[in-house]
């Protein structure tokens, strides 16, 4: 009996409730995707001004309609639009083809098929300081899909990234982090896409930054790439600080994790592979040793470990001075001199 009381409470939707719902949706649908249309003939075939209008409203659509978009065939237009030389078209553009990309994978392959990172380059070349951000995180975006790396690398966008991280504002260089780490993990990619120029750059971030941050992260994964060349342990080595900064990120940002242990290994290395190593003081490299020792072995063994580490590196130093002399000696040597074989 109660059940029935309960049953009677909550009558069901009657067929003609339902039916009204079912009417409202489809007409709302109806709605939407006669505005979708509307928009995309506005890209394809609309003057400057239209285009620009509808372009704005293609930024503002919600991730439920972005594939309904793309659909219609938004994108070329809107990567056309990035050569416009009308500032206002390239920027309500970008924008635009930033909200298609956001979560969507299938999107931001499309808008780098359609051709959209020749333009972008050229954005991040320009004085104007708003747009190229804008291009800089266009590139992070879509490069966060793993079949854009390759173009995306291929287009020589790493440079011009690189000068973001020297001169943009705080947002523009994470971002530029972000999308050089991005393209930095390309395996089709067999040319590095950074040279010792991001050294100093990157350097003075992690001065600046959470060593614990994400973007610390980061930052210490590009110079352990840059540091697998000679130029650019030279360059960390002349940067003003650079050691002790790597130094304190290890200390600060890992608390003693393998990973942690591993980047202070890779510090020491380059350490004793940099031959300007003797531009360092006594003192200052005494300091950074015994600073990786702790971070390794831990503070009762710091000391010792730090010695065993200074005399393996006074005895590498020697090895490479000593090979250096007898290089030059040979050079030097007359081949008359030998006897003939």
């Amino acid at each position: 009996m109660g059940l029935e009381a309960e049953e009677e409470e909550t009558p069901p939707a009657t067929p003609t409730t339902a039916a009204g719902k079912d009417q409202e949706e489809e007409t709302w649908n109806l709605q939407k995707q006669a505005f979708i249309h509307e928009l995309s003939q506005k890209l394809i075939t609309g003057d400057l001004q239209a285009k620009i209008e509808a372009a704005r409203d293609v930024r503002k659509s919600s991730v439920k309609t972005r594939s309904k978009f793309t659909a219609a065939g938004v994108i070329q237009p809107l990567v056309s639009m990035l050569s416009s030389p009308n500032l206002d078209a390239r920027e309500a553009s970008l924008l635009a083809l930033l909200n298609l990309a956001v979560r969507n994978e299938r999107n931001k392959v499309n808008i780098v098929t359609e051709g959209a990172v020749p333009p972008l380059v050229e954005l991040l070349k320009l004085q104007n300081s708003g747009l190229r951000e804008l291009a800089t995180a266009a590139i992070l975006t879509l490069s966060a899909a793993a079949p854009n790396k390759p173009a995306i690398t291929a287009s020589g966008a790493a440079p011009f990234l690189v000068q973001i991280l020297g001169s943009g504002n705080v947002q523009g260089k994470v971002d530029a982090v972000t999308a050089l780490h991005n393209l930095s993990t390309c395996k089709q990619n067999s040319i590095p896409i950074l040279d010792a120029k991001a050294v100093s750059p990157l350097i003075n971030l992690l001065k600046e930054c959470k060593k614990y941050s994400k973007f610390a992260e980061k930052a210490t994964a590009l110079l352990e790439i840059l540091s697998k060349s000679e130029e650019g342990r030279v360059a960390m080595t002349d940067s003003d600080g650079g050691i002790l900064t790597l130094v304190e990120t290890v200390e600060d940002g890992s608390h003693g994790t393998s990973i942690a242990q591993e980047r202070a290994r890779t510090l020491l290395d380059l350490l004793r592979d940099t031959p300007k190593e003797k531009k360092l003081s006594s003192l200052v490299l005494e300091k950074i040793v015994y600073d990786i020792a702790a971070h390794v072995d831990g503070a009762d063994k710091a000391a010792e470990t730090a010695k065993r580490l200074l005399e393996d590196m006074v005895q590498r130093s020697m090895e490479l001075s000593m090979n250096h002399i007898q290089q030059r000696a040979a050079s030097c040597t007359p081949a008359a001199n030998f006897p003939s074989a």
